[in-house]
């Protein structure tokens, strides 16, 4: 497959719409050889999920975190009396019930699950035990025994009661949220077991499926960015961050990497209503020169952009 120049400066973001099937580094891999651009993604999708994949390029790729922490919406079904090693289909079956919830049932245990809650991981997910990954672990038959954590969940709504063994929902998250434990949890508390048969994520942050393009679409690319409206510019990923005009010589400091006193009174009345540890966009002629952290009354920087 033939690449876009990567001296064209592709700085900012795609959002895919990830396929059934692929792992979230496969698509960034594809999309890596498609425009030869450093990339990277905002939240790890599991290959049976579908949607929202932000994707990083260049000079973007030094936001991701902050994309991360955005909060994130699903879609989601769950199949109700089989309980599977994976918490989604792909996964053995370990347990069975002959208990399904009705409908009124559903709704009348949502509210318990909105909030900060106690949730423990799926065995089998990324998180690092011992430097070793919880699905590798559980895949050697040595399912890894995870502590519980806090996650907020936002919202939670019943969509449809499809049948008696299927219902989907509809699910807004903060970060470290698993779907695939909500599911496993709600069934749980409706006195049977239950697991994911179909994922998917409708946004993440700023980004949403209005916005998504296919993996397919990507063999286009130098054709469909001009009716895409172009990449998402780089602080797309921002949003929320406060931003801060700087005057032309802080911002040659900051991009030379040194700490900066801004001299014009304004922003250090602007800084003095931020408290010590604020993450603060600064700008210069409409453009972003680095992601800074106030400290000392000042600004250190902690993310140059070199676009």
């Amino acid at each position: 497959m033939a690449t876009m120049a990567s001296d064209r400066g592709l700085h900012g973001w795609l959002v895919i719409d990830k396929p059934h099937g692929l792992t979230s580094n496969r698509v960034v891999e594809q999309v890596r050889r498609r425009t030869g651009a450093k990339a990277g993604h905002a939240g790890t999708l599991d290959p049976l999920a579908t949607g929202v994949l932000p994707i990083a390029l260049g000079e973007a790729t030094k936001t991701t975190s902050y994309a991360m922490r955005g909060r994130k919406c699903y879609r989601f079904r769950v199949r109700w009396g089989i309980a599977r090693a994976t918490d989604d289909c792909e996964g053995e079956i370990v347990a069975e019930s002959s208990s399904r919830p009705s409908r009124p049932g559903i709704e009348e245990i949502l509210p318990r699950f909105i909030g900060t809650i106690a949730q423990a991981p799926p065995a089998y997910s990324a998180i690092k035990i011992g430097g070793r990954r919880a699905y590798a672990l559980a895949r050697a038959d040595r399912p890894p025994s995870l502590p519980v954590r806090p996650v907020e969940i936002v919202s939670l709504r019943l969509i449809s009661a499809l049948d008696c063994d299927h219902a989907e929902f509809e699910a807004v998250v903060g970060k470290g949220t698993y779907i695939r434990a909500l599911a496993r949890d709600l069934a749980v508390e409706l006195g049977t077991f239950g697991h994911i048969t179909a994922l998917r994520r409708l946004s993440v942050g700023p980004f949403t499926e209005a916005q998504a393009i296919s993996l397919e679409s990507l063999a286009d690319l130098p054709h469909i960015l001009p009716a895409y409206g172009g990449l998402l510019p780089i602080e797309t990923a921002l949003d929320g961050i406060p931003a801060l005009a700087l005057a032309e010589a802080d911002a040659e400091r900051l991009r030379c990497g040194q700490r900066v006193m801004p001299c014009d009174f304004g922003r250090r009345v602007q800084l003095g209503g931020l408290e010590a540890g604020s993450v603060v966009s600064a700008w210069h002629n409409h453009a972003l020169v680095a992601l800074a952290m106030i400290e000392d009354g000042g600004l250190r920087p902690l993310r140059i952009f070199n676009c």
